[in-house]
């Protein structure tokens, strides 16, 4: 027992176990000044973001009492002039919807500047040409130029929001090839039609806003609409674009025959990519005429510079000589 080598195994094995022990302890023993550092910068986070929440909160109210203003006065000047009718058309809302433009508000807001921008480019226009005393024009045509300034200023809030849902739908037309794929993965693996909106409009979320913000509406009216087709033909409308329109179709018609969705979803999926694919080309295809301009103008200059400048050089020093 008393053995040399017993006792130097012994004591190398009690070695071994503090020295385990005096490695661990640091791990093992709580950082109570690590834990409050964390903690103050956790609780400082949150601090600032409530502060951050109540700024942008009684941001957005003093914002939401301007419109409000705003709204009651051209309300007020629309109900004189019995034109608040028009506010309320169908169609004036459809149009608003396929800009992006919802509520009651954008509408009255575009029939208040049709009313009142041809007044205020023609009061402009007219105090410009009769003030102006280098412009000599005839009195009938300084009429004529008011008119077509007024003329101007009632085309410009259709014409701002044409623009504006020309561009909605070409950036929904971008993203829809993906989001009907992801509709072609999630029926096929059995997952109903709203639970495939519905996951749908969260994994677009990033990648195309706009195209998940509509389909995250019609998921909502397809939860509280009684008619499907109902709400279906309501994203046709609202988004105004044809790929989409052919989904809503294809979707109708599977529900009202009975035939298999996957395979119609499937086929739009392939002539959607045939669509993108065949675009893509076309602009590939337009591109050398596209850039023969730019080329005249910068690279031209330069490439004739680059060649007749030494030559140009050598003769007027040999003149100067």
């Amino acid at each position: 027992m008393l053995n040399t080598q017993n006792i130097i195994l012994v004591l190398s094995t009690i070695g071994a176990f503090l020295a385990i022990i005096a490695v661990a302890m640091p791990f093992l023993q709580s950082d109570g000044r690590g834990n409050r550092v964390k903690y103050l910068a956790r609780r400082r986070e949150e601090l600032q973001s409530q502060q951050k929440q109540k700024f942008e909160a009684s941001r957005a109210a003093s914002l939401r009492r301007r419109e409000t203003r705003s709204q009651n006065l051209m309300t007020t000047v629309l109900n004189r002039l019995n034109l608040m009718e028009k506010a309320r058309s169908p169609e004036l809302r459809m149009k608003m919807n396929q800009a992006g433009f919802r509520g009651q508000g954008p509408a009255i807001a575009y029939v208040f500047a049709r009313l009142v921008l041809p007044l205020v480019f023609a009061s402009i226009l007219a105090l410009v040409l009769f003030s102006a005393k280098k412009l000599d024009f005839d009195p009938l045509l300084k009429l004529l130029i008011c008119a077509g300034a007024a003329g101007l200023g009632y085309l410009v809030p259709d014409i701002v929001v044409a623009n504006t849902a020309k561009k909605r739908q070409q950036m929904m037309i971008k993203g829809f090839p993906d989001a009907l794929d992801l509709i072609v993965i999630c029926v096929e693996a059995g997952i109903s039609l709203e639970q495939a909106f519905v996951r749908v409009s969260h994994e677009l979320a990033e990648m195309s806003p706009i195209l998940s913000e509509e389909i995250g509406i019609t998921t909502a009216e397809l939860a509280y609409l009684g008619d499907r087709r109902m709400a279906l033909d309501n994203l046709a409308t609202r988004t105004g674009a044809e790929p989409i329109k052919a989904l809503t179709t294809s979707l109708i018609q599977s529900e009202r025959y009975g035939t298999p969705l996957g395979v119609a979803l499937r086929v739009l999926s392939r002539e959607n990519r045939d669509d993108r694919m065949a675009r893509a080309e076309q602009k590939a295809g337009s591109l050398p005429a596209a850039l023969t301009v730019p080329m005249i103008l910068f690279f031209l200059p330069v490439l004739f510079i680059v060649l007749i400048g030494p030559a140009v050089i050598q003769v007027i020093a040999t003149f100067q000589k």
